[in-house]
């Protein structure tokens, strides 16, 4: 992301970029080969998803592109996580073009994968895409990329480059962002750590430093000044500890010990209060319900829309988390993040100073945030730490990808 120079408008002048080019050669885009040369078809677009997280960053991406005249766009989801999406998809005025409708009671790994590869092949090959996106490095990620390679159709991978070195932790995170880096062609990486990450790892195609695309959908949110009220929480008088959990590697043992150790927190801070946003797995909420439910500061509550979660974040003093998208998130806005993690896949975070990896044990839990609340300049450390995951403008810089990519007439700016 390099910085443009300040004090006037850069010129513009059109150039015609040459498709991308990898260790076989060159790589005509899909439009080349099924229509030619001589009769160039405007690209389609398609891009795949099926979680919450995966809606929040993609939403800018696909607003952007669907804002392209030179794109055509297909939204389409897996229903890996269908409620949940679609309080994203309509916060931020979306909707899908197709939905595969997956979602089934006490659904595994497996049949995600299975029906998602099924249900996509019969997508792409009813709709031809010059180009698949998708993000991160869910199950339905790493599925929609696969089925994108057995039909032949190029994916570039948003947020690539990510890594915790430990194929388990998180699983089975770690592995699809993995095995997504191989199949893809355009690896849109967050920061350079993760661009360095992906050249490591020998990809094919082109790796980009982008920025990270959930800055731009937070800053889109925040521009709304949105509002959450919870009956019961004082915003003003009691300093909220805002906490998240649903990691698989927490569930069992380890989630008793975050629970044990935020219980603790409430009895030595009478001040502080606790916002869970509990997630929609059993086997995570149950467990917290029955160890909180009681307290009278603990507010536990369905999962916030993503408006409400970005009002609760500006309100709040600080963050328990094993999200990844909350340690991008949160330093945006000032806030301190403890992360409720033995690894992280964004060290950046903790290198700028932004976030502190203190993993589940209850004593470490109490000692960390302990110190926060009660030294004002350890607190103003974190809070004032420079956020290294964006400007805001990820989307953009993909969507001019994409157009080198494909072989568009794109508007290069020239500083003079």
């Amino acid at each position: 992301m390099g910085a443009a120079r300040r004090g006037r408008l850069p010129r513009i002048r059109p150039v015609r970029v040459a498709a991308l080019t990898s260790l076989s050669g060159a790589v005509p885009s899909p439009s080349e080969t099924r229509t030619g040369r001589d009769t160039p078809a405007i690209p389609l677009v398609t891009i795949v998803l099926g979680t919450r997280p995966e809606a929040i960053k993609l939403a800018p991406v696909i607003r952007a592109f669907q804002a392209a005249p030179d794109f055509r766009t297909r939204v389409v989801l897996t229903g890996q996580h269908r409620e949940m999406v679609s309080q994203v998809m309509e916060l931020f005025g979306l909707s899908a073009d197709h939905d595969l409708a997956l979602m089934a009671p006490k659904q595994t790994l497996t049949h995600i994968t299975c029906a998602a590869l099924q249900g996509l092949k019969e997508e792409f090959a009813a709709h031809r895409p010059d180009l698949v996106l998708v993000q991160g490095d869910t199950t339905t990620a790493f599925a929609s990329a696969l089925a994108a390679f057995y039909e032949q159709i190029p994916v570039g991978h948003v947020e690539a480059g990510l890594r915790t070195d430990n194929l388990f932790d998180p699983f089975p995170e770690e592995a699809n962002r993995r095995l997504i880096s191989q199949l893809a062609q355009l690896h849109f990486a967050p920061t350079e750590v993760s661009a360095a990450n992906c050249r490591a790892s020998g990809v094919i195609g082109e790796v980009l430093t982008t920025g990270n695309t959930v800055i731009d959908a937070l800053l889109l949110m925040a521009e709304q000044a949105p509002t959450y009220e919870q009956p019961g929480l004082d915003w003003q008088s009691q300093r909220v500890i805002l906490a998240t959990v649903h990691r698989r590697e927490n569930w069992g043992d380890r989630l008793a010990d975050i629970g044990r150790g935020v219980l603790e927190l409430l009895e030595r801070f009478p001040d502080t209060a606790l916002l869970l946003p509990l997630h929609r797995n059993p086997i995570v909420r149950e467990p917290l319900q029955a160890m909180l439910g009681s307290h009278p500061r603990a507010f536990l509550t369905e999962p916030l829309d993503y408006d409400q979660l970005v009002a609760a974040m500006r309100g709040c003093t600080l963050v328990l988390t094993d999200s990844g998208g909350l340690q991008e998130e949160a330093p945006a806005l000032g806030k301190p993040v403890l992360v409720l993690r033995r690894t992280t896949e964004r060290p950046e975070a903790v290198s700028a100073g932004t976030a502190r990896l203190i993993g589940t044990d209850s004593a470490d839990i109490v000692a960390e945030a302990s110190r926060l609340l009660s030294d004002a300049a350890a607190y103003e450390a974190m809070a004032r730490a420079h956020n290294p995951f964006g400007d805001g403008r990820a989307s953009g810089r993909i969507v001019t990808a994409a157009r080198r990519f494909l072989g568009l007439t794109v508007a290069e700016a020239v500083n003079a």
